[in-house]
């Protein structure tokens, strides 16, 4: 009778080494990516390797794309990375990235919505006329334009997930008819001006603090406290439950990188005016958006449906729920969206929404990493890629580059994201086969 081997006995599996006596080894059927991390930098730079070579670039190509835009037009203008000027586009990022953020959810369906440009000049026309026409107090008018633009994100979601109209045709439906709800409510005049001081005139204005420079300091001081926190209270629950958590020097060494970036912003912004409130808002909303997603059964029922539908209902989610759920978060978050250009540009007109607005939403939210595919992607790329796509914009117009070739550019920027995605997908599909 044959004794069975122990695991002293048992021998290494081949390419592997076997493990040192005294040592304390990850344990089996743990992330892999612990194993790596607790090799130290070798291990980092191992899993570095098989991340690019499976296809999960991550935001990388992102940060590398924004570098490159800064050396490009500091080089050309010469004061692209003066105060001002970053101030401004931390500013002029709000009302596009609110909307970006609402098509990663909806991306991560799987889906499309065309008519997130169209809810957004809806709601600012509807908010104008309540507050400027009608003489509603203006918080009052604000809050009915964002029910009202989370209405129309619920009728796209009944139509699509109970009737079962394709999104497309849902969404393109909407484009039109609330362009022309849009249109309606404006009247002959076609522009209603923001009521000089009132609520919606100082969205896009006002820096907290009205410029003290201690509102900057103290949140760049406090994100990556909170981060480093957040992270250790997770380390310490895994290790209690007997699972294998990130190691305390990964996690110092990630919010020190954090703390860097958000010293060097407070730096910029404090040269200038101060923390823009667009800013605090936008980061505000990737974040609780962020947390959403990552952290609660809602986020992981999105991604489950994006993943693949008929899973998703044999696993017990209801997955007309979460559609209805997305279009009408996109929605709200669309005419939150509305309200910031209508700060900008002083008014509510017939063009607000228009133009190019959905499509740098939608470039800003697939630039930023979202798969166009379902199921994968995160809010801050909606934050990365309206990164991206305002400092092209602005760094044009400080050359006065033409319209016509912003938007080629940013064509092509999307093009090459979109291409770069598919080719991610595939490079994963392979890695995962061998």
């Amino acid at each position: 009778m044959t004794t069975p081997s122990t695991p002293a006995d048992t021998p290494a599996a081949p390419g592997t080494d076997p493990v040192a006596p005294g040592t304390d080894p990850v344990a089996p059927g743990a992330d892999p990516r612990l194993h790596t991390r607790a090799a130290g930098p070798a291990g980092y730079l191992d899993a570095a390797r098989r991340r690019l070579a499976a296809g999960e670039l991550g935001s990388l190509p992102v940060v590398v794309g924004l570098i490159l835009i800064a050396v490009i037009f500091q080089s050309v203008t010469g004061h692209f990375l003066q105060a001002d000027n970053l101030t401004n586009i931390t500013r002029f990022i709000a009302g596009p990235g609110l909307i970006a953020v609402g098509v990663v959810f909806v991306l991560l369906l799987g889906e499309i919505d065309l008519s997130l440009g169209s809810v957004a000049g809806a709601s600012a026309a509807l908010a104008a006329v309540l507050a400027v026409r009608q003489g509603v107090a203006e918080w009052l008018a604000v809050l009915a334009a964002l029910a009202a633009a989370t209405v129309m994100g619920l009728l796209h979601g009944l139509f699509f997930a109970r009737v079962g109209v394709p999104a497309f045709v849902v969404t393109l439906a909407g484009m039109l008819t609330w362009s022309g709800l849009q249109e309606y409510v404006l009247g002959d005049l076609g522009t209603v001006n923001n009521r000089h001081g009132g609520l919606i005139a100082t969205l896009d204005t006002t820096f907290l603090g009205d410029g003290d420079i201690a509102y900057a300091w103290a949140l760049a001081v406090l994100a990556p406290a909170l981060y480093l926190l957040a992270h250790l209270r997770t380390a310490r629950r895994r290790t209690a439950a007997g699972l294998t958590a990130r190691p305390t020097a990964d996690t110092v060494v990630r919010t020190g990188a954090l703390a860097v970036l958000t010293l060097a912003t407070a730096y910029a912004l404090n040269q200038d005016r101060g923390l823009p409130l667009p800013l605090v808002v936008l980061v505000g909303v990737v974040v609780l958006t962020d947390f959403v997603l990552r952290r609660t059964s809602y986020g992981r029922q999105i991604f489950a449906v994006g993943g693949g539908v008929e899973a998703a209902r044999r696993a017990g989610v209801n997955v007309a729920r979460v559609r209805i759920s997305v279009f009408m978060l996109s929605a709200f978050l669309a005419g939150l969206g509305g309200l910031f250009y209508a700060s900008q540009q002083g008014s509510a007109d017939k063009q607000l929404g228009g133009g190019n607005v959905l499509m740098s939403a939608i470039a800003a939210a697939v630039i930023g990493g979202t798969s166009l595919f379902g199921g994968r992607g995160k809010t801050w790329s909606a934050l990365l890629g309206i990164l991206v796509i305002q400092s092209i914009t602005t760094g044009l117009d400080m050359v006065h580059a033409a319209q016509a070739i912003q938007y080629m550019i940013t064509g092509a920027v999307l093009l090459a994201a979109v291409v770069l995605d598919s080719l991610s997908r595939r490079t994963r599909t392979t890695a995962a086969r061998t």
